[in-house]
């Protein structure tokens, strides 16, 4: 019996297997779809998908650089054991590699990439759900590129090379010696790390944030009892700070404390006889924005001797 790459999708679809698990299956079944669920749950490879549900906001933020481009990946587990996994750590090391080779930021030409070992990433993710027995999900992705100059990695508290809970990557387009870039690029990672900036400038901040910002600051101010102008201004008032607060190259420089970001490059530049802009950065930290499920385990047990 023949197959269509319809049952190849529906039956990923249906298991969670990766594409050549499910082809292979398909393969050894005469096209038989349902011996070929059958045949990936007794392999294990169909447990990918029970899993999928429960939430994984542990993991590790891998770190990539080749020549001027660098990329940040996130990938999740459930547990804080899982990432001393040593399969789960090559896997997040070989993933963010892979990243380096499709630039962009999308997390499903990831997952169709080639694997160093063979098959996909996808395949590989697959896999790793089946045999290490938790939900694993690459979360996101994030690629920076300089024409001219250097991309300059930092992790935070490093699980192993490149690997641990906050990964920082600093872009920085310039003609400057290497070694110039390379110790401003860590001095500003390490800020970055430190000080969690939410974009580089303010007029890179988030439409929406701004906006709640500017509701608060709105009933902050009607709560004063001043007048509507002074109100404004107050509101205003309040917007600027948090734009300045908030922005990189507009921050304090957490060594001295009273040295905006912008200033520290241009000092730097000033003094390597070249220009420095700093075009770009990314900031992951693990887990940030997953909201964590709570387990109370003598709850569940209690619950269920119970019945």
């Amino acid at each position: 019996m023949a197959y269509t790459a319809a049952d190849v999708k529906n039956l990923r679809e249906r298991t969670g297997a990766g594409m050549m698990d499910c082809k292979k299956a398909l393969t050894e079944t005469d096209g038989d779809f349902e011996a070929a669920v059958d045949a990936l749950r007794s392999k294990g490879l169909a447990a990918a998908a029970k899993k999928s549900s429960r939430t994984a906001a542990e993991g590790l933020v891998g770190v990539a650089v080749s020549g001027t481009k660098g990329v940040a990946v996130e990938v999740n587990s459930e547990t804080d054991f899982v990432a001393k996994n040593e399969q789960f750590q090559d896997f997040v090391r070989n993933a963010t590699e892979a990243a380096l080779g499709i630039g962009g930021d999308d997390v499903d030409a990831l997952k169709a990439a080639a694997y160093p070992t063979g098959g996909t990433v996808g395949d590989a993710l697959t896999n790793n759900v089946a045999t290490i027995g938790e939900n694993q999900q690459i979360r996101r992705i994030k690629t920076v590129e300089v024409s001219q100059g250097l991309i300059v990695p930092y992790m935070h508290n490093a699980a192993a090379p490149n690997l641990g809970k906050i990964g920082v990557l600093v872009a920085l387009e310039s003609e400057a010696p290497a070694e110039v870039l390379e110790t401003l690029g860590k001095q500003i990672a390490m800020h970055i790390a430190a000080a969690f900036p939410l974009a580089l400038n303010a007029d890179d901040l988030d439409s929406e944030l701004i906006e709640r910002e500017r509701k608060v600051a709105a009933e902050k101010a009607a709560e004063s009892g001043k007048p509507e102008a002074v109100q404004a201004k107050m509101v205003d008032g309040a917007i600027a700070k948090y734009a300045k607060e908030n922005a990189l190259l507009s921050q304090l420089f957490v060594i001295d404390n009273k040295t905006p970001i912008q200033q520290v490059v241009d000092q730097a530049g000033k003094e390597a006889g070249k220009k420095i802009v700093l075009k770009d950065f990314v900031r992951y930290q693990l887990g940030e924005g997953i909201e964590k499920q709570v387990t109370d385990f003598a709850a569940e047990v209690a619950a269920a001797v119970a019945g």
